[in-house]
């Protein structure tokens, strides 16, 4: 099984080389304005405030940004 993520860990991953907060900011940024993904993400209870990902919550962003 699969366990939860922290947004700031997966954002590092998409954002290599970036300051880990700024990292978490850009892919904040990018989730937060795709309005599609937001539906999807908020469909399992995300919001932005949130730390950690659920397993689901990291396969549906993966699915968006490979």
């Amino acid at each position: 099984m699969k366990q939860f993520l922290f947004k700031q860990n997966l954002a590092q991953v998409y954002f290599e080389g970036y300051d880990q907060e700024v990292a978490r900011r850009l892919l904040a940024r990018e989730i937060h304005g795709n309005a599609e993904l937001m539906a999807e993400l908020e469909a399992t209870g995300y919001h932005r405030s949130q730390k950690r990902l659920s397993p689901k919550q990291v396969g549906i962003i993966e699915r968006y940004f490979g």
